[in-house]
């Protein structure tokens, strides 16, 4: 693989992939998201309130360079024709609608992490399946990577629908492997090599 260092947004037909900021518009915006607990419903996390959403932020913020095992980035998808509105405009449409995740899980196997949220009322319009294709360009094309994963909810069907839309072959289904909210839960993982994904992205 090659080491890589997010200095420049990705920019897509209808999104922005970049770094989040602490500006009010990016803490209220992700804190519409991960407040929401339909939204939360299959995250690792309860939903966060804004001083918790503010906190992640400075740490997503921090990392910016993939080139060791570990190293990740938590992006903001944002949609590309929405202006952010002058600040005594309290009905301003949103500007981040969702989070993309990539984290490079090893560099000397060349495969990597990718994992996505976007808030309900963005959902089933294309748009993670935007970002998503954008960061496997990104992560075959640039990074040189073999191999990408998504590990997921098996009852998340809307992620489970898009793994399969990007050309995600379902691995595995582990059986009640973690104690999720309370309760033992399955994990499904689905993923794509290069060589498939250059295959898929020309159909």
């Amino acid at each position: 693989m090659k080491p890589f260092e997010f200095s420049a947004p990705i920019v897509t037909e209808r999104l922005v992939l970049r770094r989040l900021t602490l500006s009010d518009n990016d803490v209220d915006d992700l804190h519409a998201q991960q407040s929401n607990a339909a939204l939360t419903a299959y995250m690792l996390y309860e939903p966060r309130d804004r001083a918790a959403v503010m906190e992640k932020i400075a740490e997503w913020t921090a990392e910016e360079v993939l080139a060791e095992s570990g190293d990740y980035l938590q992006l903001a998808i944002e949609l590309a024709d929405a202006v952010p509105p002058l600040a005594e405009n309290t009905d301003r449409r949103p500007v981040v609608i969702g989070t993309l995740y990539f984290k490079l899980e090893s560099a000397d196997d060349s495969h990597a992490e990718i994992g996505w949220a976007l808030h309900p009322n963005f959902q089933r319009k294309g748009y993670a399946r935007e970002a998503a294709s954008a960061m496997l360009d990104l992560a075959f094309d640039e990074l040189k990577l073999h191999r990408v994963f998504a590990n997921l909810d098996p009852r998340n069907d809307d992620s489970v629908r898009l793994c399969l839309a990007l050309g995600m072959r379902h691995e595995a289904h582990h059986v009640e492997d973690m104690w999720f909210k309370g309760a033992w839960a399955d994990t499904g993982i689905y993923a794509i090599l290069d060589r498939e994904w250059a295959e898929h992205r020309t159909k």
